[in-house]
């Protein structure tokens, strides 16, 4: 069953863009630890908040890509452009309109 993860990273006041240049950056390791989807986005509403909507084949994969040297790297380099604020959900996917 796929598996989805919601969230949003609250960045510190005027390192948005650069911890979307971060999240952003292409990664083949995702896609072979079974990654479907990773978006990243932003609201002005909100400008030190980044949305990101990931899709996995499953909740293992996801929590399998946490251990990866370039996720490790990736999540190192962000650290320090972090302001603690997070939050966000996590769920299986049931089912889509837009696919069998």
């Amino acid at each position: 069953m796929t598996y989805a993860n919601v969230g949003t990273l609250g960045s510190l006041p005027g390192e948005r863009d650069r911890l979307v240049e971060i999240l952003t950056r292409r990664s083949a390791d995702l896609e072979q630890a079974g990654c479907l989807l990773y978006e990243v986005g932003v609201n002005d509403e909100r400008p030190d908040t980044v949305f990101v909507a990931e899709l996995w084949t499953s909740a293992a994969a996801h929590q399998s890509s946490l251990e990866l040297d370039s996720v490790q790297a990736a999540i190192q380099e962000a650290r320090s452009l972090l302001s603690g604020e997070m939050g966000g959900f996590r769920f299986e996917v049931m089912g889509s309109p837009l696919r069998d």
